[in-house]
């Protein structure tokens, strides 16, 4: 009796160990018993949250997005985020065209920046079809790996300050939450201003 039920319990314990080690359901990555959370299967909102990361490490909203002064200073407008120098803003005349030939300068949101390549705006990175609403990720990709104005083939270079060179390794991993947490932000209408060449 005693061998049938040590058999019995050691059959039920196997059992029991053989559920828990096949189960393939997914665990959250905050669950104490997952011993690796990177080797969980990502989610969607795994890449909009390494993205929304990305972009604010990376300093994304210091030129694409406007600013509104606070008590702090200037910071993104949370209305405006990330949807690149605004269409209706002029940019202030610049007195002495000659500082250009040895310094580089910036609205008050650094949206836009006038330098010895002429004037340069920051691009609207919202879902809006005034940004990138109807970008592929390959396009995405190629605008930051390679340089490429709306990431497409036979178009002109990035001009600065975009620092494009610096995302040249980039893994496609963040490339692509990045390109997520841009396609789930909210759409802000916004046709940049093309950039304007250097006075001759």
């Amino acid at each position: 009796m005693l061998k049938t039920i040590t058999f019995s319990a050691t059959f039920l314990f196997l059992a029991f160990l053989t559920v828990q080690c096949t189960n393939t359901e997914s665990k959250p990555k905050d669950d104490p018993t997952v011993q690796n959370p990177s080797e969980l299967p990502k989610t969607e909102a795994d890449d909009i949250k390494r993205g929304e990361y990305l972009v604010q490490i990376l300093g994304c909203n210091d030129c694409h997005s406007p600013k509104v002064m606070t008590e702090k200073g200037p910071v993104p407008d949370p209305n405006r985020m990330l949807s690149g120098h605004p269409a209706d803003e002029q940019l202030a005349p610049i007195a002495d065209k000659g500082i250009l030939k040895g310094y580089a300068l910036f609205n008050m949101s650094l949206t836009a920046a006038v330098g010895p390549w002429g004037t340069n705006f920051a691009a609207n990175l919202t879902p809006d079809d005034t940004g990138l609403g109807n970008w592929t990720l390959e396009q995405f990709g190629k605008a930051l790996r390679e340089g490429k104005w709306k990431g497409m083939d036979g178009n002109r270079m990035l001009n600065p300050p975009m620092p494009w060179q610096n995302y040249v390794n980039m893994s496609d991993d963040d490339l692509s939450a990045i390109f997520a947490y841009l396609k789930s932000i909210p759409p802000v209408k916004n046709v940049v201003p093309a950039p304007v060449p250097p006075a001759s």
